[in-house]
């Protein structure tokens, strides 16, 4: 069985992204119960990689403008057609600390995200290759310029609290009426590319996932990083900004933090003294 084995192994190593075995997994946690989840996430973060990588390189190239709409409806592509998943390990913190799912289906989903980032770099490197086009690149900072990372991971963390606002902001606080999601997606996909715009220093990924994906892929190893700078920038500094972001909402609008309260807020359901009262209620006339 063994002997079978081996040989089978040592052919695929080469095409077997470092990482995926533990991504699928992590699938099966809790017999099964958070498979939809995986599934979501990990086709999600494929389609979205997809349709907004190739945004300025398969289409978009000579012109900015259909770059933008390019990416725009990549995006909104991707979330519907993967089932509107996170496809960021930081909004999936945020959603975990925000009490929004718990804390293993946001593990599941964040394994997800990155076994899809793992086998989405090197999927359509091949198909560039094949189809002759301009290969993508991702997000890396300059470390000649920024020994310690301090000034990429402020970049990136900024941006990811940004980013969140902006959901919390569309999803949960702004109302479109009938045509809700096809209105706060592109609006969505029109301020990421914005933040894309304004902090460059990163890449950026302002996702995680999107940075030690493409460093797996662009090492000459296939290995995942070893400098600890790569995971101040694009973990540390982005879960420092979702769970500020968190924090800010939760003063906001109320609610828990990690399942408990905070010292003061909601700011949103505060009442003053020279708010109007309702209009007394008009008797009904008897017929």
């Amino acid at each position: 069985m063994i002997s079978v084995l081996s040989p089978f192994v040592h052919a695929t190593q080469d095409y077997m992204p470092a990482g995926l075995i533990l991504s699928v997994a992590a699938a099966f946690i809790v017999e099964k119960s958070y498979m939809t989840a995986y599934r979501h996430e990990f086709v999600g973060t494929l389609l979205m990689i997809s349709f907004t990588f190739s945004a300025g390189k398969w289409l978009g190239a000579d012109s900015q403008n259909v770059e933008w709409i390019a990416h725009a409806c990549g995006v909104v592509a991707a979330d519907y057609i993967g089932g509107g998943p996170h496809v960021n390990p930081a909004v999936s913190l945020s959603m975990w600390a925000l009490g929004k799912v718990n804390y293993t289906e946001m593990y599941v989903r964040i394994a997800a995200q990155m076994g899809g980032g793992l086998v989405a770099f090197p999927l359509f490197h091949y198909i560039s290759e094949q189809l002759s086009m301009t290969s993508f690149g991702g997000p890396t900072f300059d470390p000649s310029e920024d020994d310690d990372g301090s000034a990429a991971a402020l970049s990136e963390m900024i941006a990811t609290i940004l980013l969140l606002f902006f959901i919390y902001a569309v999803n949960w606080e702004l109302h479109f009426g009938k045509y809700h999601y096809w209105i706060k997606q592109p609006l969505t996909a029109l301020w990421i590319r914005y933040l894309i715009v304004t902090f460059p220093r990163a890449g950026p990924a302002m996702n995680p996932m999107l940075g030690t994906a493409w460093a797996v892929w662009d090492s000459e190893s296939g290995s995942f990083p070893q400098d600890p700078a790569h995971y101040f920038v694009y973990w540390v500094a982005p879960f420092v900004g979702a769970i500020f972001a968190s924090f800010c909402y939760v003063v906001y609008a109320g609610g828990t933090l990690f399942g408990n309260n905070v010292p003061f807020g909601p700011i949103k359901d505060v009442k003053t003294d020279t708010e109007p009262s309702a209009p007394p209620a008009e008797p009904k006339k008897k017929k």
